[in-house]
């Protein structure tokens, strides 16, 4: 009978499969850092258990962490306390442990892929919604919370409902200036912030074969911001040629066998979904959002919608409130005080390029606050062996450490209330990047137009031919 990839991976990992309940599965990597794990170590200290597996557990910090003057300790108190419980409990329970200073230190949902530890056909878990990430190289991925973190650190396994299968296709070739975080901002826009609840998502079609991981990891990173459970994509060359030689990934015979394996992990003809959408890439321009969830955005050269009639109407107009926008605004033009690019989203290599695409023999607009924070340490240093940080620091920019930084209000990098920030992350409800901060996300090379010329401007008018 024909399958799907999703089911695939799930199905091999059931430990139990329990009638009219939750399945068992088995995870074979969990990720943890300093916010979700404190209180599931203590649950295990109270119950008196062990990691069963610690080599399949890996911790890093990066929610609370300081994007500047990281060699400093850390000023905040509950934000030092954190830090240093994982510390702590990394060591007492023989955890991997990628603390400040470390040199593969970064967010968790960058570190992972670019060590090797995110292999195709994996289970994979951290107490952080954006877990989906890691989807991209045809894993299930998804987040859980700190009880369900103290179960997966005590027994590997974990409880969960099967969700039910969506797969969303995008055919065509994109246009000029029209960006993997496009695609999935564009996806949101049409099927709303919660149009994938209850589903796992695979996607599929010439955009996402076309893809680079890291255009892939966006995708998936986002399948949550419209309610899916996570996203998924199949593994192919693409995904092999990245993983070939990373530090954790598999070497020689056992490359060959895990290739062999991975070469399978593609959905069957004619497998069934629950539901399928399909959209063309034609119809895909530079995107923004201009609300207060993922799923209000559109085109950066079209008006802010009206709202219809009905019981979101109010909603609606609080939102737009919220953000001092109006209906059937443009966006072009609209104001801009901070921009930043990072987070698990939007901090690797590839949208550091991208950024610096843009802002190469330009100057930073002297009204923009720009945060550049990359995902990881290994992330920082290939910006500055490729030369991109001389054209960065030429164009008035600069670099910061890595970390979430203000992809949420958890660290010193919070955007002032009032204030309009470009943001490269993944939600924009309100207070999310500071109280009363107001969020329009967009792709990297929206940010860079946005940061030189000190308004909302469609990227297309800058890139050179």
């Amino acid at each position: 009978m024909p399958t799907t990839l999703f089911d695939k991976v799930w199905d091999s990992h059931v430990v139990r499969r329990i009638s009219s309940g939750p399945d068992v599965l088995f995870i074979d990597r969990h990720f943890i850092h300093e916010v979700t794990s404190p209180v599931a170590f203590l649950g295990l200290e109270n119950r008196k258990l062990q990691v069963m597996y610690p080599g399949k557990t890996f911790a890093t910090a990066d929610h609370n962490t300081p994007t500047i003057n990281q060699h400093l300790p850390v000023k905040d108190p509950l934000s030092a306390n954190q830090l240093k419980a994982l510390e702590m409990n990394s060591k007492k329970y023989g955890i991997s442990h990628w603390g400040l200073g470390h040199a593969r230190n970064g967010i968790v949902h960058v570190i992972g892929p670019e060590n090797g530890i995110t292999q195709p056909g994996m289970t994979i878990v951290c107490g952080d919604s954006h877990t989906s990430t890691h989807g991209a190289f045809g894993a299930i991925a998804f987040g859980i919370g700190t009880s369900e973190v103290e179960m997966v650190l005590s027994s590997q396994c974990i409880m969960q409902p099967k969700p039910k299968k969506m797969r969303i296709t995008v055919n065509g070739k994109l246009g000029k200036g029209v960006t993997p975080k496009d695609v999935i901002l564009y996806i949101i826009s049409k099927l709303t912030a919660a149009g994938a609840t209850g589903y796992f998502v695979e996607y599929a079609g010439e955009v996402f074969e076309n893809m680079s991981m890291e255009g892939r990891m966006t995708v998936c990173n986002m399948s949550i911001e419209m309610g899916a459970r996570g996203g998924i994509i199949a593994p192919d060359e693409t995904t092999f040629t990245y993983l070939k030689g990373r530090e954790l990934a598999p070497k020689g015979e056992a490359w060959d066998k895990a290739l062999a394996y991975w070469k399978t992990l593609k959905t069957d003809d004619g497998a069934t979904f629950d539901v399928e959408h399909n959209f063309k890439a034609s119809d895909i321009e530079p995107m923004i959002t201009y609300g207060t969830n993922p799923g209000m955005g559109l085109g950066i050269s079209q008006h802010i919608p009206t709202a219809e009639q009905g019981s979101g109407k109010a909603t609606y107009e609080k939102s737009l409130d919220y953000m001092g926008f109006h209906q059937e605004d443009e966006m072009l033009g609209k104001k801009v005080d901070y921009v930043f690019i990072g987070s698990c989203t939007n901090g690797r290599i590839e949208d550091f390029r991208a950024f610096a695409s843009i802002v190469k023999g330009r100057k930073k607009a002297d009204n923009v606050t720009v945060w550049m924070v990359p995902g990881s340490h290994i992330v920082e240093q290939q910006i500055k062996d490729e030369g991109i940080l001389d054209i960065l620091q030429e164009a008035g920019f600069e670099l910061r450490q890595p970390g979430c930084s203000a992809c949420l209000a958890m660290n010193d990098d919070k955007v002032p209330a009032g204030k309009y920030a470009v943001s490269t992350s993944n939600r924009n409800f309100e207070g999310r990047q500071g109280p009363g901060a107001r969020t329009m996300l967009a792709s990297p090379l929206v940010a860079a137009a946005a940061a030189v010329t000190g308004v909302v401007t469609d990227p297309r008018e800058l890139i050179k031919d």
